[in-house]
């Protein structure tokens, strides 16, 4: 489900409270492929729930450049939140999901295999509450700019 802060602040408090593993994950998720699709199952493989935060077009934009996203944000909030792996969205309006993660605290916090553990922002405000953090398989060939690229041709 998409939900706002507040709401997504009480369902994980009940969720901890029932002793669920809450996994997060964040990005652009623009076009979204197979190797995002491959990441995401991967990321709740290590969790009972799995929270993707997604940065809004503006900050889209100020990240990729003016001509990203190519999916608006609702559109991409609907794709992310009809997959089965997936259990709660949430977009964020900042270059980085930093002060979710420090509000929300999830037990673990991932990102692609292309980030090393040292380059995970957030990754100090998990382990600091006693979290983990990890960086998931790299599917080599996927990337939304090749696919932006190949179709200019």
């Amino acid at each position: 489900m998409i939900y706002s802060f507040d709401e997504l602040s009480e369902i994980i408090k009940v969720s901890k409270l029932n002793s669920e593993k809450i996994v997060m994950t964040n990005g652009c998720f623009d076009i979204l492929h197979a190797g995002h699709i491959a990441y995401l199952e991967e990321a709740k493989s290590l969790g009972d729930r799995l929270l993707v935060a997604v940065n809004d077009d503006v900050s889209v934009s100020r990240l990729k450049g003016p001509k990203r996203p190519i999916n608006s944000l609702d559109d991409r909030l609907k794709v992310l939140n009809g997959l089965v792996s997936v259990d709660w969205v949430i977009s964020f309006s900042e270059d980085t999901p930093v002060r979710l993660i420090k509000d929300l605290k999830p037990d673990v916090l991932v990102k692609g295999g292309d980030y090393q553990l040292s380059e995970i922002i957030g990754g100090q405000e998990v382990l600091a509450n006693g979290g983990k953090i990890k960086a998931l398989s790299y599917k080599e060939g996927f990337s939304t700019s090749a696919i932006i690229e190949k179709l200019k041709i």
